[in-house]
């Protein structure tokens, strides 16, 4: 008598497949999909009206103000052909409205960092080709939380400050020091960021940086940044914390 196991049953349950059937795929993990460009730009335009409320009026006027030109320009050269001058003034006038909104973006985004910890290196972030840019501070006071952004490109070594003057200029010496003795001939500029006097503010800073006169080549360039990269970045730790034996204070996260 023939014996049926429990391996036949389950075969005999399971769907056949033809001979041309595909094997099933496993299920894929949906694509987060990327905002389109025109939520991007709502959104850019949302948080600059809330930082600079003449965003709106501006853009206007730049949109219907470039129509108008256009309108009396075509009308001069071609009178009555005023759909021409409509024709090219939407495109222009869309055009003005967003290089302003850009320019008026792009502060409305420095303002909102402006003198929070980090912002000299968020600044420096946006620079173009033909610098070198290290994301990690070059000094940093771990007590008064001062620290000093290095960047280097044709104009020779910029160093960018955070923090008041008279307390970050020890920072800048010691740095200064140091990149003397291994760079002898390499100009090192010191530009401090703020709002108080003789400092730039964080809008401007990448703008100065630009306007510095070049002094290296591309080559040159690349050989100043791999001396300082062979010479390593240690950053100083606070006296009297050992790293490795550090422990949270638990009394301080229960608010006694």
């Amino acid at each position: 008598m023939a014996k049926t196991t429990d391996s036949g049953h389950l075969d005999a349950d399971k769907p056949k497949r033809s001979l041309f059937s595909r094997t099933p795929k496993a299920d894929k993990p949906k694509k987060v999909k990327k905002p389109s460009r025109i939520k991007q730009m709502v959104d850019i335009f949302k948080m600059t009206r809330r930082h600079d409320p003449m965003v709106l009026w501006l853009m206007l006027g730049a949109f219907f103000g470039l129509i108008l030109v256009a309108l009396l320009v075509t009308l001069l050269v071609s009178p009555g052909n005023w759909i021409t001058g409509l024709l090219l003034g939407i495109p222009l006038g869309l055009l003005g409205a967003l290089l302003i909104m850009s320019r008026r973006a792009e502060r409305a985004a420095y303002a909102q960092i402006e003198g929070k910890p980090g912002a000299a290196g968020a600044a420096l972030s946006s620079l173009k080709r033909g610098w070198i840019f290290d994301e990690q501070p070059a000094a940093v006071n771990p007590r008064t939380q001062d620290v000093v952004f290095r960047a280097i490109g044709k104009p020779g070594i910029v160093l960018v400050t955070e923090g008041p003057s008279t307390r970050v200029k020890g920072l800048v010496d010691s740095e200064r020091r140091r990149l003397n003795r291994i760079l002898p001939n390499v100009t090192v500029t010191v530009i401090e960021t703020g709002k108080g006097e003789g400092q730039t503010s964080i809008a401007k800073v990448t703008k100065k940086m630009n306007k510095l006169k070049g002094e290296l080549t591309k080559v040159e360039v690349s050989a100043v940044n791999k001396r300082i990269s062979s010479m390593g970045n240690k950053l100083p730790i606070p006296k009297g914390i050992d790293p490795y034996k550090a422990r949270p204070d638990r009394k301080a996260s229960r608010g006694r």
